[in-house]
């Protein structure tokens, strides 16, 4: 099935919420059960949540029936980049990068935080890792790296 992503309008974002708990709690992860639920304990919602996605620029992937992964812009910081569990490995994550990286025309470079599962989709499209970094969640250790790639 064919996937089209496009910019949100602002009315799907507990969908976005739930699609990036499926990401972390269902799909391929390198994190054990507790670091993921340290991550994400629950799906985002509500007021903070919106805030979050209204102060950046969101893409969303859809199937034809629903939203299947998103990706935002923060000036030159990809901030969330998810697939549904179900979606991952299909072409989703290119095309939502697709389109991020040409909303971000004019900056040097894009940058991000990725997760163990994401680096493979960015090291992809291009990015190649900074370092290599440990943040603490509730109480886990997770492991994820600072990436780049340079538009120039």
């Amino acid at each position: 099935m064919q996937v089209r992503a496009r910019r949100d309008q602002g009315a799907e974002d507990e969908a976005l919420g739930r699609i990036m708990y499926d990401a972390i709690h269902h799909g391929p992860s390198q994190y054990s059960a507790a670091e993921r639920q340290a991550w994400l304990p629950a799906p985002n919602a509500g007021d903070g949540w919106r805030a979050r996605l209204s102060a950046q620029q969101v893409w969303v992937a859809h199937d034809g029936t629903g939203p299947v992964g998103f990706m935002t812009l923060d000036e030159d910081y990809i901030d969330l980049a998810f697939v549904a569990a179900g979606w991952q490995g299909k072409g989703v994550f290119k095309t939502l990068f697709a389109r991020v990286e040409a909303a971000a025309q004019g900056h040097r470079r894009l940058w991000t935080h990725a997760s163990l599962m994401a680096q493979p989709a960015f090291l992809a499209v291009g990015f190649h890792v900074i370092r290599q970094e440990n943040v603490t969640r509730n109480g886990e250790v997770l492991r994820r790296a600072e990436m780049e790639k340079m538009l120039e």
